[in-house]
This record gives C-alpha cells, structure tokens and sequence, in this order.
C-alpha cells in the first residue's frame, strides 16, 4: 500500500477541481461550549502514476489536509477513509471524551487500520474491530 500523506494545503471548498462527495460533522462538546468538526472527503483522482484521495478535518482552530494514495481509486478512498478514522481515534479530542457524531462513546464511522483497532469504541468496535 502506498502511503497517506498530511499536506498544509488550500482548504478544500478553495479547490473547484476537488470534488467533495462526502461530509460528516462530529461535535466537539466541551463543558460549556460545543463546535462543528467538519470532516469531507474528495472524489479520488487520477495522477500519473498513483490515484489520490484528499480530506480534511476542521478541528477548533487546527484545519488539517491530507491525501490518500492508491494503485487505483478504491484503494486511494480506503486509505483516506483509514487516515480519517486514525487521526480522531489517535487525537486529543477523542482522548479527551468531548468528540462525538451522533452519541458520545459510540464512535465516528470510520475504519482505522488493524494496528489501531484496539482504539475503536461503540458501533466502530462492533464493525470495524
């Protein structure tokens, strides 16, 4: 498999070539305040010799870009879809028990690779683990 690769790179709703096909909002609910954390996923797209798959997280003030990278688009997806689930699951935020999507402790609906599957909480657990 090829790599996943985080990028300081324009916002994605700035890039009219990238195609978003996906968006998730977590929230982030400290005591006393909450905020959105956007997640969206691009169309993958063909290089010349690589197919990539672009993401972002919009964490509270912490914006972060990354690509997926695959022999074809499929795999290209896949991989981003891991990188996603890896960055909440390995975070700050998840750590902390303030993130969630739809209810605390029942996970955000992302794979993660199998190194970090011992991470997965509620329904990513029964599905993913």
């Amino acid at each position: 498999m090829l790599p996943v690769r985080l990028v300081d790179a324009p916002s994605l709703s700035t890039i009219e070539a990238i195609v978003i096909i996906a968006q998730r909002v977590l929230t982030y609910a400290v005591p006393g305040n909450a905020c959105d954390v956007m997640i969206s996923l691009c169309a993958p797209v063909r290089g010349e010799r690589e197919w990539s798959c672009a993401y972002e997280i919009v964490w509270p003030g912490e914006p972060r870009r990354g690509f997926g990278y695959g022999v074809d688009g499929a795999q290209a997806l896949l991989l981003a879809l891991q990188a996603i689930g890896t960055e909440i699951y390995t975070s700050n935020h998840h750590r902390s028990g303030w993130l969630y999507w739809e209810q605390p402790g029942q996970g955000y609906g992302f794979p993660v690779p199998s190194a970090i599957r011992d991470l997965l909480v509620g329904e990513d657990a029964r599905l993913y683990g």
